[in-house]
């Protein structure tokens, strides 16, 4: 198996060299074997994906991105100048896309997760009126829920901008909507999802790191990196390969009636490991094709 092959984030001081936060890895990438160039983040995000790629080689062949969150639109228009150059990313846009935003996943999870609903936001304007809130909610029926948008929450934030104890209380759901949307600014991804709560016992999250439809990796959860559960991974390993992506990641809960839980799924590439994980082994576990 040919080792892998990384675009890393790079510094925005000093281009040439990955971003620090993401220097520990490329290091760890480069001494398995693996290729790594940098992309600038920022001009990607600014619409000039042309120069985000520059210093990729042409006809260097597929790559695996590690990087900050990119909006989908953005990674479409990276594999596009991407293409142009010769190369190629070894997740497509499509498949980031999917695994990226909860409306792409929640079909294939929804057996395994809170019951959720949708709406996309427009770019420029506020939340949703009342009513329309109202209507949007109305699927989950009565009880408590969860507001974030296609990718994060703000939990953080619990009671201001995350949690509604009774979903029907449409102002009060109004006010904690329109928190979040206040809040995440411009960093609000794709749109409004409101979930039904599911109470989970104390004891962090495990996030299983998946490639080709196999469990390579079982870590922390960034938010609690000192506590690694040890979920059933059976029926969760069904659903990624229903999937079809080649790398992501399922963040597991166990709720309190003692069934593990999908809170979330994610994009491997934009997934965070936990403090002091240097992805060694998950590094290793990633072939060019």
């Amino acid at each position: 198996m040919a080792p892998a092959a990384f675009l890393f984030c790079s510094d925005p001081l000093r281009p040439g060299r990955p971003d620090p936060h993401f220097a520990r890895e490329a290091a760890v990438a480069r001494r398995a074997g693996a290729r790594v160039v940098t992309v600038d983040h920022d001009a990607l995000l600014n619409g000039d994906a042309e120069s985000a790629v520059g210093r990729v080689p042409r006809d260097s062949g597929p790559y695996w991105y590690r990087g900050w969150m990119v909006p989908p639109a953005r990674y479409a228009e990276a594999e596009r100048a991407l293409a142009a150059r010769g190369c190629s990313l070894l997740t497509s846009a499509s498949a980031y896309h999917v695994a990226h935003e909860l409306p792409g996943w929640y079909a294939t999870f929804s057996d395994l997760t809170p019951r959720s609903v949708w709406c996309a936001l427009p770019e420029t304007g506020g939340p949703p009126d009342p009513a329309s809130l109202s209507r949007l909610a109305a699927p989950l029926g009565t009880g408590p829920g969860i507001v974030k948008d296609f990718v994060k929450s703000r939990k953080h934030e619990w009671h201001e901008a995350c949690f509604v104890a009774e979903l029907s209380d449409t102002d009060r759901l109004a006010r904690v909507v329109n928190r979040f949307v206040e809040l995440q600014g411009d960093f609000l991804a794709g749109g409004l999802v409101l979930r039904a709560y599911e109470p989970f016992v104390t004891g962090g999250e495990a996030r299983v790191w998946w490639v080709d439809g196999e469990p390579v990796r079982v870590t922390a959860h960034p938010d609690t990196p000192g506590r690694v559960p040890a979920p059933g991974l059976d029926a969760v390993g069904a659903a990624v390969r229903r999937l079809g992506c080649r790398w992501v990641t399922t963040d597991l809960a166990l709720r309190e009636d003692g069934v593990w839980r999908v809170v979330e799924v994610g994009d491997g590439q934009v997934s965070g490991l936990p403090a002091g994980d240097d992805g060694e082994a998950l590094f290793d576990a990633l072939p060019t094709v």
